[in-house]
């Protein structure tokens, strides 16, 4: 059995003492393919490094999170370019709107948004999409840049139902987290779940956060990591009535076909 993380935080300071054992810790587990996510400007350099590093195993985005909007800059479109161009990128993201924490204006938050789908469509590349509270928002913005977007997905999904249709309804796949397991806040998530077609689901840590509150025996760190995404494949398979290795098999596949990686084996 074999699985992909589509978003693995692994250029966090959290991972920076033991990160090899990370890597083996995740390939013990069956998680042979990590998408190392790129929020800003740093984390995305060193997600093309961790992607240089370990070309067998990791795979790197570039964008610029909504929280640090404000951050902005020629440098930071000039590095997704000239990586897209390279061939050193398999998404640009992690790009989005988050109206929950507000941290950047609203509408810098708009504007870097849109910044970065226009990236995206001059080099037809897929896009990682974070949303949070900002559904009215986010949705026509993404859907006028749609056309010209080969593939996006909406990571770690933990909106309502009708927001799930609405991805959907404009071809977007869900990335699906450990917020499934959290028996207080994903109750919905987990009703849910079932409604996405075995096509568009995807499946991600989010380390080093979000750990899944079902592991057992529970964790002594509450730092998540690549290694725990079987514990969010089990809850994904029980709330959809598929088996563990159904869900394995048909993320692993999808990730390999949004990502344009080699075929999964």
């Amino acid at each position: 059995m074999e699985l992909t993380d589509i978003g693995a935080n692994l250029a966090h300071e959290s991972f920076a003492e033991d990160l090899e054992a990370v890597l083996a810790r995740a390939e013990a587990t069956g998680v042979s393919r990590l998408i190392v996510t790129g929020s800003d400007l740093q984390s995305s350099r060193d997600a093309l490094t961790l992607a240089e590093r370990y070309p067998r195993q990791c795979f790197a985005t570039a964008g610029l999170h909504p929280h640090h909007a404000e951050d902005w800059s020629p440098a930071h479109d000039q590095l997704i370019r000239d990586s897209v161009r390279a061939r050193r990128l398999v998404a640009i993201g992690e790009t989005g709107l988050d109206f929950f924490r507000d941290i950047a204006p609203r509408a810098a938050q708009e504007k870097v948004f849109e910044a970065q789908l226009a990236v995206a469509c001059d080099h037809g590349m897929p896009v990682f999409l974070h949303q949070r509270d900002a559904h009215d928002r986010f949705l026509p913005i993404l859907r006028e840049h749609l056309p010209h977007l080969p593939r996006a997905v909406v990571h770690c999904f933990t909106d309502s139902g009708q927001a799930l249709e609405d991805y959907l309804g404009v071809g977007c796949y869900i990335g699906i987290t450990g917020w499934i397991c959290d028996e207080r806040r994903g109750r919905e998530l987990y009703d849910n779940v079932a409604r996405i077609p075995d096509d568009r689901l995807m499946i991600e840590t989010d380390c080093p956060y979000l750990m899944p509150r079902t592991i057992r025996p529970k964790p002594k760190t509450r730092r998540n990591e690549p290694a725990n995404l079987p514990w969010v494949v089990e809850t994904v398979a029980a709330a959809r009535r598929q088996t563990v290795e159904e869900v394995a098999a048909l993320t692993h596949a999808n990730a390999a076909r949004f990502f344009g990686l080699e075929p999964a084996s």
